[in-house]
């Protein structure tokens, strides 16, 4: 039977049972942090960071696979509701289009909208497209490729080395909703009525090609004619986004998938102040690129910069999920919206953390004067509620006296 390991994101390390090798080789990769116990022989301290998620982790020597999962300190919904705004900003997840039907574990509740979303997008019928096909015919179809011709056929008339768009469902759209599927039948945990939705969608992706293992997915682009599957490509990217076959440092094999809370943190940050800005007669750049030196050496890249009318910077804000510890030094989080601010020639500057990691504070800097305040989003409250905070920055954003 396969080992689960069950771990809370940021919480306190817990010591487990592990061949040595998994435990050198979970130490050696990124997914959790790994230390073997110097008093137990064979126990391993295992503690999570910021990823959360499942996955199965294998290593050679080691045996069978070890399922490790990362339970998110924030409930499900709310993670899904992060979730939208790093996806699809204008997508369904703000008003609750996924539905979690009720799981309190993230696995089943992503398989769960995994299966929905492909539900609804292929209600239709499998969305068809042109695929680019080489072939070998005894008739000329699209056009001849000559230089293949020449040096397979020597000249000779028949067959035809020729290529043409096909117009078919083996398309990317369709392989990456087929990958998705695949990856979550594979992880353990899986409610079994959601397992049954899942194989009855591979069933129907049955006539396209797999994604080969460890390949980077097929390329795709949102149009009109694929709107009705962009919700389930999205969440079926983030499912194998961060979950494609690794061979990582010491042979650790991983399948799985994992969520950064910290990219979800600052891209639902950015993306709701840029939105509650408008109309206010600023612009919001995310990942605006400066130079932080006149020799434009040093390159920095704040996660929002609002401008004026005047195309002049007149606020700073960066995300940060987690605070810097403050009995660290120097106390980085600090520092780096001094240099912001200093660089951008702003009086104030703004640092927005989960609640929880940092509380509301404002520090003035000596022979400055800047100010750089500290914001507090408390993710345990309702949407609505986490909205309401999310204006209340934007207005001391938009308020911020200009130099």
């Amino acid at each position: 039977m396969t080992q689960v390991v069950e771990l809370v994101e940021h919480a306190p390390a817990v010591g487990v049972a592990l061949p040595d090798a998994l435990g050198r080789a979970l130490a050696a990769g990124d997914i959790v942090e790994a230390a073997p116990d110097p008093y137990a022989p064979g126990r391993w301290s295992l503690r999570a960071g910021s990823k959360v998620g499942a996955v199965a982790v294998t290593a050679p020597g080691a045996g069978e696979p070890v399922t490790v999962r990362v339970a998110p300190k924030v409930p499900i919904a709310r993670l899904f509701f992060l979730l939208g705004y790093s996806l699809d900003p204008k997508g369904g997840w703000r008003g609750g289009d996924v539905q979690v039907a009720g799981h309190r574990d993230l696995l089943p509740a992503l398989a769960h909208a995994m299966e929905r979303q492909v539900d609804r997008a292929l209600r239709q019928g499998l969305l068809q497209g042109y695929h680019p096909t080489e072939d070998t015919s005894l008739v000329v179809r699209g056009r001849i490729r000559e230089t293949d011709q020449i040096r397979r056929r020597f000249g000779a008339t028949l067959p035809l080395e020729v290529a043409y768009d096909e117009f078919t469902t083996d398309i990317a759209e369709n392989r990456i909703l087929r990958a998705a599927v695949e990856r979550l039948l594979r992880l353990p945990g899986v409610p079994r009525e959601v397992r049954s939705g899942l194989l009855h969608q591979r069933a129907r992706l049955a006539e396209v090609t797999p994604v080969v293992r460890g390949r980077p997915l097929p390329a795709w682009r949102p149009t009109r004619l694929n709107s009705r599957y962009h919700h389930a490509l999205h969440l079926a990217e983030t499912v194998l986004e961060d979950a494609s076959v690794e061979h990582l440092p010491g042979g650790l094999r991983v399948d799985g998938f994992l969520f950064d809370m910290n990219k979800l943190f600052e891209d639902f940050v950015t993306v709701a102040l840029k939105e509650t800005c408008r109309g206010s007669g600023l612009s919001a750049r995310l990942q605006d690129p400066h130079h932080l030196d006149e020799a434009a050496a040093i390159r920095m890249k704040p996660d929002l910069v609002l401008y004026g009318p005047d195309g002049v910077p007149c606020a700073v804000v960066d995300a940060k999920y987690k605070a810097q510890k403050r009995g660290g030094f120097p106390d980085a989080d600090l520092y780096q919206m001094l240099a912001y601010c200093t660089a951008l020639g702003l009086p104030e500057g703004h640092l927005v953390y989960a609640k929880g990691n940092a509380s509301h504070a404002a520090h003035t800097v000596r022979h400055a004067g800047i100010v750089i305040h500290q914001h507090a989003l408390d993710l345990d409250q309702e949407p609505a509620s986490l909205l309401t905070d999310i204006e209340e920055v934007t207005q001391r954003l938009v308020n911020t006296p200009r130099v």
